[in-house]
């Protein structure tokens, strides 16, 4: 083991400068997208999505005691109080211009997700106005976005809730387990917990389980798998074709955050994250001959798209750490600093900053799938993970003062 890569200070300077990172994507409302280089991009819209992770790593800086950045998670609370909001029919836009047009109304479970989180986590933080707004968006949420009969999340709506779309993603379902688990923490209402427990029952226990670890990402309105959607665009940014490795990984760490939360969790949450992390890790990683994680596999487990996103190799790290401390075993230890050795040869940019968002199969810079840096929010939770003691929600054990380490 490397015991470098657990060292405090040096995960800490890898916090400050993600913390930077995230300091320069404010705009006048929100956050905004940045270039690979660190400024904003102006060819992009307000994404609500971005506006909330920042918000949410910013209330997660905050209660790590971080000078100065309370007012940036009050700055993307007002963000999504006002621009960001559908004042006339209710919930967020996915994305508006500058001036508050709607670039995309669509009502989505995605950036709903990260309003339910980021709120939670300023909750957590003692901001004034989160409480209000997670009291707000829990109520969209329940209202359009939960199916209490199934234990399952509805995709998306036009923007008036005039019309449901025709398509489930375990993608928005994943996100939703996250938010949950903040939400549970935040209010203290364990039923938050068991709506989280309800999805991961279904996706992992029930369907990647049933298929060996190869999680279908697409679904019909009745939750049949469609293993060919996007066939003929694979390299789809949030519906790629395909088995897509980093939600295995992502899925892996979140089962030992709901173990956290449930009091008397089944046995399987563990075993099923052990089994996660093994598939993605023997059928992901260097799979074609260079190191890191290939994006997304078929059903016979071959490559389709081998770019590399940064986002797998934070998860992989998230999932390393976690599952090393909750088993003892060393072999995680080992793919932990095997994980921390390849991102600081190939993804950590020490001339712009923040992580590369995405290399190619040869693990050269790239931007065929994400252009720029839009986003420290996986990133940021990896170099924090290693010292925390695992619990439902990162801002919960934060607010808790839950480190291990």
């Amino acid at each position: 083991m490397t015991d470098s890569h657990w060292n405090g200070r040096w995960l800490a300077e890898q916090a400050i400068d993600l913390e930077d990172c995230a300091r320069r994507s404010a705009l006048p409302d929100g956050f905004g997208w940045l270039t690979a280089t660190g400024a904003i991009d102006d060819s992009q819209p307000i994404h609500t999505w971005i506006t909330c992770r920042m918000t949410y790593v910013f209330a997660l800086a905050h209660l790590r005691g971080v000078p100065d950045v309370a007012p940036f998670v009050d700055h993307g609370l007002a963000a999504l109080r006002g621009l960001l909001r559908d004042t006339t029919n209710d919930g967020w836009y996915a994305s508006v211009t500058p001036d508050g047009t709607p670039y995309d109304a669509r009502k989505a479970a995605y950036p709903h997700t990260f309003v339910v989180l980021a709120a939670a986590a300023a909750t957590l933080a003692g901001r004034p106005t989160g409480p209000d707004l997670l009291a707000e968006a829990l109520g969209v949420v329940r209202a359009y976005f939960w199916d209490d009969a199934a234990g399952r999340t509805i995709e998306s709506y036009a923007p008036d809730w005039s019309d449901s779309e025709p398509y489930r993603g375990a993608n928005s379902s994943m996100h939703m387990v996250e938010a949950f688990l903040a939400a549970g923490d935040a209010t203290g209402d364990g039923a938050w917990h068991t709506r989280a427990f309800r999805i991961a029952s279904h996706l992992i226990h029930d369907v990647a389980a049933g298929r060996g670890w190869r999680l279908p990402e697409h679904f019909t309105e009745d939750w049949s798998p469609r293993p060919d959607y996007n066939v003929d665009r694979p390299a789809d940014q949030f519906r790629p074709y395909g088995v897509t490795i980093g939600h295995l990984l992502e899925w892996s760490r979140l089962l030992l955050h709901v173990e956290a939360a449930l009091p008397d969790p089944p046995s399987w949450l563990l075993s099923d994250a052990v089994a996660l992390f093994g598939a993605a890790t023997s059928r992901g990683w260097a799979v074609d001959g260079a190191n890191g994680f290939v994006y997304t596999l078929d059903w016979q487990d071959r490559p389709v798209v081998r770019h590399r996103m940064h986002w797998v190799v934070a998860e992989a790290i998230g999932a390393a750490s976690v599952l090393a401390r909750r088993t003892g075993h060393d072999d995680y230890h080992r793919w932990y600093d095997r994980f921390w050795s390849y991102t600081q040869a190939y993804v950590l940019d020490s001339n712009a900053g923040g992580w590369r968002h995405e290399l190619d199969e040869h693990n050269q810079p790239s931007a065929a799938v994400w252009s720029g840096k839009p986003d420290v929010y996986h990133a940021y939770q990896a170099v924090l993970l290693p010292h925390m003691t695992t619990a439902p929600s990162l801002a919960g054990a934060l607010a808790n003062g839950a480190v291990s380490r």
